[in-house]
């Protein structure tokens, strides 16, 4: 729970919402020479995670998982078509819905790509029981900033707004 001189403070170093933001920033440096090697750019390399755990997958469902809107979707799976790795098809029964699916050279790519998150790990400095306390509490306040984002359901209209970091 943030102290009062914390929430209070103008100081950067005291601003969890800094602390996540340099984290995330040091988390896609150290993927790029990674997933450079694979030829993917880090949105690109969720996408695949996404589709080698299961395909195919609705452009509306690989958009609704990884938080991305259809403006930075549909060019990032037209390049990863133009690059072979996905096929891009309309639905026989509904040619409003694109299903995206990995291509055998896609799906190859998986093998390479297997020693992304061990490498990742490596440098990361944290322990497993660290790394598992970290995302727990990552998730936690993810949901629970979605609770109370403005725009949240009147249903949520009852809960405490958010106090400062």
């Amino acid at each position: 729970m943030p102290q009062p001189s914390d929430a209070n403070s103008v100081n950067l170093s005291d601003r969890l919402a800094f602390d996540l933001y340099a984290a995330g920033r040091a988390i896609t440096r150290a993927y790029r020479p990674l997933l450079l090697e694979l030829g993917l750019t880090y949105p690109q390399y969720l996408v695949m995670l996404m589709l080698w755990q299961h395909a195919p997958r609705t452009v509306k469902e690989l958009g609704e998982s990884l938080e991305l809107d259809s403006g930075t979707l549909s060019p990032l799976l037209k390049r990863l078509a133009a690059s072979g790795l996905v096929t891009r098809q309309r639905r026989q029964d509904d040619e409003r819905t694109v299903e995206i699916t990995p291509t055998p050279k896609g799906r190859a790519l998986l093998r390479e790509a297997a020693s992304v998150p061990i490498a990742l790990a490596g440098v990361m400095g944290l322990s497993s029981d660290e790394t598992r306390k970290v995302r727990a509490l990552l998730r936690k306040m993810a949901e629970s900033l979605e609770k109370h984002r403005p725009d949240a359901p009147a249903s949520l209209a009852g809960v405490a707004p958010l106090s400062a970091e």
